[in-house]
């Protein structure tokens, strides 16, 4: 988003949209960890899925990319990464945390995008892709530098949630909906497609296979 954007974006939205920094670049971080990678490539893999999907996102828009001229993010994402890179050997699965701080960022950023776009005046369509764009936009980054199939490639109800957040905050916002109210179910709505998704088991089928595929646990 422009610098003059981040100035007029309320508490709720910006508050969400730091939220997803952080998760996004901690999915990055933990994705680089995984892959063996130093410190190094360990920030700068968080950093590019932090601010990946808004960097394409202010492109589409004609904006100026918004943390050329105010860094505030880029630090905050660089400083999660390497917060991450010195807590990822807690007991837990690195595959387990990359799957649902990735699930969180999703959410948080199909909102915030589809907030953006909305800004600029653009259609409801647009906005929805756009807010898809910019919670897929990191993480498909962050798969193709760490050489990881992305995520939206392979069946994986990634992307569609994304869709259904961005879309849900299009419409309410559009129709007279509380910034609060749409902000919030926008949200759950993404999470919640995309969690169900992790927690069940549910995919797309690949080419050969049923439309919904559910693995069997």
């Amino acid at each position: 988003m422009a610098t003059m954007q981040a100035e007029t974006l309320s508490p709720i939205i910006l508050a969400v949209m730091y939220f997803g920094d952080v998760v996004f670049a901690v999915s990055g971080a933990l994705t680089a960890a995984r892959n063996r990678m130093d410190v190094l490539g360990i920030v700068l893999i968080g950093v590019v899925t932090g601010i990946g999907g808004g960097t394409l996102r202010d492109i589409l828009l004609g904006h100026e990319v918004w943390w050329v001229r105010n860094p505030d993010e880029l630090v905050l994402c660089a400083a999660a990464a390497l917060a991450a890179y010195f807590f990822r050997r807690v007991h837990v699965s690195h595959a387990e945390m990359i799957v649902w701080a990735d699930a969180l960022g999703l959410a948080a950023f199909s909102v915030t995008g589809a907030n953006i776009a909305l800004r600029d005046g653009v259609p409801v369509v647009v906005a929805s892709f756009l807010g898809m764009l910019t919670a897929t936009g990191g993480g498909v980054i962050r798969d193709l530098l760490t050489q990881t199939r992305p995520m939206i490639l392979g069946g994986e109800i990634y992307a569609t949630a994304a869709l259904a957040g961005a879309a849900s905050y299009a419409v309410l916002a559009r129709h007279g909906a509380t910034e609060e109210f749409a902000d919030f179910i926008a949200f759950a709505i993404a999470l919640a497609v995309r969690g169900g998704a992790i927690l069940f088991g549910v995919r797309f089928g690949v080419a050969g296979e049923p439309l919904i595929v559910v693995r069997r646990r």
